[in-house]
């Protein structure tokens, strides 16, 4: 079931989702974004490393972008996150990470 949708049934449990954008980005900006929200997900990320995603939603010009998605009284405010700005994450404050820094991380294991 986990490859065609959403598998999160009890949220409580999961205190972090991390979604990296692919093809269909629209899923992960759009449809999980809401679910994850009405689930009361506390914190999602979408990494989304090829800036795949809609102007709407990682801006003007487009360029890879952390998106980090967190709740306040039920809704999701969010926090965009693009080369040297550190990812600021509420689930783990102390994380000491930049948005290029990860996505090299990527790039450095398929140079392999």
């Amino acid at each position: 079931m986990w490859k065609k949708s959403s598998t999160v049934t009890q949220a409580a449990s999961v205190p972090l989702v991390i979604e990296v954008v692919s093809s269909n980005w629209r899923d992960d900006y759009a449809s999980k974004l809401v679910d994850y929200e009405t689930f009361g997900v506390p914190e999602y990320w979408i990494v989304d490393y090829l800036a795949l995603g809609g102007r709407r939603y990682i801006g003007n010009p487009k360029q890879p972008t952390i998106s980090v998605y967190y709740l306040v009284d039920g809704e999701y405010q969010v926090n965009l996150f693009w080369g040297n700005d550190r990812i600021i994450s509420p689930t783990f404050p102390e994380l000491n990470l930049t948005a290029e820094q990860i996505f090299q991380a990527g790039r450095s294991e398929n140079q392999l």
